[in-house]
């Protein structure tokens, strides 16, 4: 079986790793950014096993950099003997400067904050998506499960009547 065959079915070669769900129900997400990892040999190889978790990570900006503080990826019980995991470390994100400033100035004037939201191969490299986001209230989680409700029944509703 030759690679192509091998890749997701979108056809890009992305294939996500894991997802941040709580992030779209926790934020009004505003925008979004790709950005890379800086990851160690272990650290690739146990995202190749998918075991890796975002849910309770979060993004932020220390020294003119942007980090990603509190994902866990678990590592291989294969490990090399000579290799001292830390499953949650702090890992650099690789984004260009212009990004980098336009990031840092949203969060820091407009009062944004950076979430995870998705982990990913694109050809053959880990990508982490950044989600630009403002805090939602309890009422507005309320409303947005309400309308959720609505198109579910709608789309049932038209399903039976055609």
């Amino acid at each position: 079986m030759s690679s192509k065959n091998k890749k997701s079915a979108s056809g890009d070669g992305t294939s996500t790793i894991a997802l941040n769900k709580k992030a779209r129900h926790d934020y009004f997400i505003e925008e979004s950014q790709e950005a890379g990892l800086v990851l160690e040999g272990w650290e690739v190889k146990s995202l190749r096993a998918g075991r890796a978790q975002i849910a309770e990570a979060y993004v932020v900006v220390r020294g003119g950099e942007i980090w990603l503080v509190g994902a866990n990826i678990t590592p291989l019980t294969s490990a090399s003997t000579h290799v001292h995991p830390d499953a949650g470390r702090s890992r650099k994100l690789l984004l260009q400067r212009r990004e980098i400033d336009r990031l840092v100035g949203a969060v820091e004037r407009a009062g944004y904050t950076m979430v995870p939201l998705k982990l990913y191969w694109k050809r053959g490299r880990a990508k982490l998506e950044i989600g630009l986001a403002k805090g939602k209230k309890q009422h507005d989680k309320r409303h947005a499960e309400r309308d959720r409700d609505w198109e579910r029944q709608k789309s049932r509703i038209l399903k039976h009547a055609g």
